[in-house]
């Protein structure tokens, strides 16, 4: 699989609240396909909220050959995001003073982090995409790019998410920005050993939002943690289901930042499409609800679809049966590629005319 991997440089960004970031670089990972002209071969692949630009890294199944997205075809795209941690601009990136930016990495909106890649995309000489699709943060940019630039692409498909954050799930980020800020070794941000305590903390908070009660219930039951020790015994020994938690954090500290957890979970909490309906758009709008969802529920994808189908634009609703909840964008990419395929041909069909 051909693949191309870029440091673009965007220059100085203005973000929404107003401040601007001078000297913004987009990590972009490219596979498969040149590029068309009209960019009728070209997908946009967000990242959700601890990925990066390296698609297949975690997104195989519906990226590779005879995927989905299929190299030989098409021609996949995928930047870090703004505050990232994977090779763009972000709270580990150095501020002009020299010294990394830390806490005083302004805030960010989805929107500000689609322009930056509409910026990097445009430097690369990919004016427009065909299709753009994401999970959860990934879907919120989906959703942005269909929007705010409905001029450059032609299907968005937002996966486990919907034009805003409901107060459940704001709150369930405060948390776990709360378990990062408490770790005595954050220091106001200004750590060089990383909290991993409260890394570890926000990650199996939010992890209890990402996999369905039905998924814990099987899998892990009421049974003692595989790894040993007796809860009946000794109350510090685990439960099999205490043991996963903990395991996930382990393997999250390793490689994530949390300055930039605190940036991106801050991000997703201030998106807010509601009201931003009309006018109608020329993007096709594919909303894909997951089944046991804890943080984006299907019931409130569907309303979603619904409201921006009143207001005008091409919008369908699609669901995905599973027991793995909101993770099933990437538990489970072959159904959701199955489930995606036959308007994905008919969108591309269209795209070329």
């Amino acid at each position: 699989m051909t693949t191309a991997e870029d440091d673009v440089e965007i220059g100085a960004l203005e973000l929404s609240s107003g401040a601007t970031i001078p000297n913004v670089v987009q990590r972009v990972t490219r596979y498969g396909c040149a590029p068309l002209a009209d960019g009728s071969n070209v997908v946009y692949a967000a990242h959700a909220l601890t990925g990066s630009s390296r698609v297949v890294e975690w997104w195989d199944g519906l990226v590779g050959a005879e995927a989905l997205f299929d190299p030989e075809r098409w021609c996949i795209v995928s930047a870090n995001v703004l505050g990232g941690c994977y090779g763009s601009t972000g709270p580990s990136s150095p501020a002009p003073d020299g010294r990394r930016w830390g806490p005083r990495f302004p805030v960010v909106t989805v929107a500000d982090m689609v322009e930056a890649q509409r910026r990097a995309l445009r430097a690369l000489g990919i004016p427009r995409v065909a299709v753009t699709i994401g999970g959860s943060l990934g879907g919120q940019q989906a959703m942005q790019w269909a929007r705010g630039y409905d001029d450059a692409v032609d299907h968005a498909i937002v996966v486990g998410t919907y034009d805003h954050l409901r107060a459940q799930g704001i709150a369930q980020n405060f948390v776990a920005r709360e378990a990062i800020r408490l770790d005595p070794k954050f220091q106001d941000g200004w750590y060089d050993e990383p909290p991993v305590d409260g890394l570890r903390l926000a990650r199996a908070i939010a992890t209890l939002t990402y996999k369905s009660e039905d998924l814990f219930e099987h899998r892990f039951g009421n049974r003692p943690d595989r790894a040993g020790g007796d809860p009946a015994r000794r109350i510090d020994d685990r439960f099999d289901v205490e043991g996963y938690l903990a395991h996930q954090g382990d393997v999250f500290v390793d490689r994530f930042d949390a300055n930039t957890y605190r940036v991106l979970t801050r991000a997703m909490d201030l998106f807010d499409m509601r009201g931003h309906e009309r006018p109608a758009g020329g993007a096709r709008l594919t909303f894909v609800g997951i089944e046991g969802d804890q943080l984006y529920p299907p019931q409130y994808v569907w309303e979603c679809t619904a409201r921006w189908a009143e207001a005008g634009w091409d919008a369908e609703y699609r669901h995905l049966p599973t027991t793995h909840g909101h993770d099933a964008f990437l538990a489970e990419p072959k159904a959701l590629a199955s489930l995606l395929r036959d308007g994905l041909e008919s969108a591309v069909a269209l795209s070329r005319g």
